[in-house]
């Protein structure tokens, strides 16, 4: 049976400095307090928001970097079952074509650091990004990949590869 919640449709931000390190947050605020993500946040759905439109949006709320649609490319799209037993989650997931030549300062959503592909393993991660978010992006950077996840109660994902373009 399908538990009935809130869907939320997120963007998320996949910056790289010139030595192609990744720039993560330590977020500050659930979901996922404590780990680090790209940034991003949730689209504006109640005015009509589009996915590139908000992602542009929290790069500068948070990144303090004005973007166009045309910085950015669509790399991802991940739909969420039921994380943490509290919301379905379609994301879009968003590189930024531009390169970062400082590190942001702190916001309200957490700090910033930069990271080579190598550190990712000994950070932090949520489970879903861990597991297979990080593999798919860098498998398909450049490209693109959709995917589905079943998050069950347990801590058990069930993970569908719906299409994917290297």
């Amino acid at each position: 049976m399908h538990r009935l919640l809130p869907y939320k449709v997120a963007t998320l931000l996949y910056c790289f400095n010139e030595r192609d390190e990744v720039l993560l947050i330590e977020r500050v605020h659930e979901p996922n307090r404590g780990l680090w993500s790209p940034c991003g946040g949730k689209v504006r759905m109640e005015v009509g928001e589009s996915p590139y439109a908000g992602a542009c949006r929290e790069a500068e709320e948070e990144l303090c970097l004005r973007l166009t649609p045309s910085d950015l490319h669509l790399t991802g799209l991940v739909s969420e079952h039921g994380y943490q037993g509290q919301t379905h989650w379609l994301m879009f997931l968003f590189e930024v074509t531009r390169r970062l030549s400082s590190l942001p300062p702190p916001c309200n959503e957490g700090r910033f650091g930069f990271f080579p592909r190598s550190a990712l393993d000994s950070l932090n991660l949520p489970a879903t990004d861990r597991e297979r978010i990080w593999p798919w992006f860098w498998k398909y950077r450049g490209g693109f990949f959709a995917a589905h996840c079943h998050c069950h109660p347990d801590g058990r994902n069930d993970w569908t590869l719906e299409e994917a373009r290297a």
